[in-house]
């Protein structure tokens, strides 16, 4: 079997923000919390760290920070995706150099690519790195996906060794797991993880975790332990507020939060922006229902 990144809660913490600059204070004491509260992973520069409004000097210089920071307590999974073939080969052989334990590579974007030129990026970038590669599936914000005869092809390659699925469909997901074998099933939605584990997902890649780590991590340990009632009672526990957190689109609620709950999340990029009224005060009731104190 291939060798597993990590197994349980890895977390897509956001990169904290002080107005143009990374606020790298902050992202140290956000590692350190997630590190003290169970996280099984770091996932640093993806959709929810903003990486697409990061220069790559200052989404390398995050990369560095973070594996120097979590000096190898736990994995750091390094986002380097990207719909330019060559960009991607870059980012990801500089990510293993700066000690990366794995590499996040969502599908291109934006110009997309054929099944046949899945096949050709992907395994560009895996024959550049030895590290794991987890493939990302997200076709809400990419307009395309893997065709299963596709993923077939890509788990051939020793070092692709699974998928962030974030369709949002539990068939397509089941299909994987029912075809596809040699790929470990990650959740990219944290309204699915229960049901992606129960197909035999080893965990999520998450955005509530960013700032409920220890409820996340405790719910895939007791997925995986057996004790499904537990699990699944704290994945309903946490629904309403996981759907307040994707009231409006991918950081904008979770970094939202964190500033009312007193971190330092800091500022949005643009395009990204402020919530509107209405969805702040949505989440604003979801996270107090759940029993977090606003500052």
């Amino acid at each position: 079997m291939k060798t597993l990144p990590f197994t349980g809660s890895g977390v897509a913490i956001v990169t904290p923000f002080n107005g143009s600059e990374t606020n790298y204070d902050e992202l140290g004491r956000l590692i350190e919390f997630h590190i003290a509260n169970a996280t099984d992973a770091i996932i640093i520069c993806g959709t929810t760290g903003e990486a697409s409004t990061m220069p790559d000097s200052e989404h390398l210089a995050a990369i560095e920070y973070t594996v120097k920071k979590t000096a190898g307590r736990i994995p750091v999974i390094a986002g380097t995706g990207s719909n330019d073939t060559s960009h991607a080969v870059s980012l990801s052989k500089k990510a293993e150099d700066l000690g990366a334990d794995g590499l996040l590579v969502v599908t291109p974007y934006y110009n997309k690519a054929t099944q046949k030129g899945l096949l050709a990026h992907y395994t560009e970038i895996a024959n550049s790195v030895k590290i794991p590669i987890i493939l990302y599936n997200v076709p809400s914000r990419t307009g395309m996906s893997f065709s299963i005869s596709t993923l077939k092809e890509l788990a051939k390659l020793d070092n692709i060794v699974a998928i962030k699925e974030a369709s949002g469909n539990i068939s397509y997901t089941a299909q994987v797991a029912a075809n596809v074998p040699e790929l470990y099933i990650y959740s990219g939605n944290d309204d699915m993880v229960i049901p992606i584990m129960s197909l035999g997902g080893k965990g999520v890649i998450s955005v509530v975790a960013n700032i409920l780590p220890r409820e996340t991590h405790d719910m895939c340990e007791k997925y995986l332990a057996g004790d499904i009632e537990g699990a699944l009672r704290l994945q309903l526990d946490m629904l309403n507020l996981i759907n307040a957190l994707f009231i409006e689109v991918n950081p904008i609620p979770i970094k939202t939060a964190m500033n009312l709950l007193g971190y330092k999340a800091g500022n949005l990029r643009m395009p990204l922006c402020d919530m509107d009224e209405a969805n702040l005060n949505i989440l604003k009731k979801a996270l107090i229902d759940y029993g977090m104190k606003l500052v």
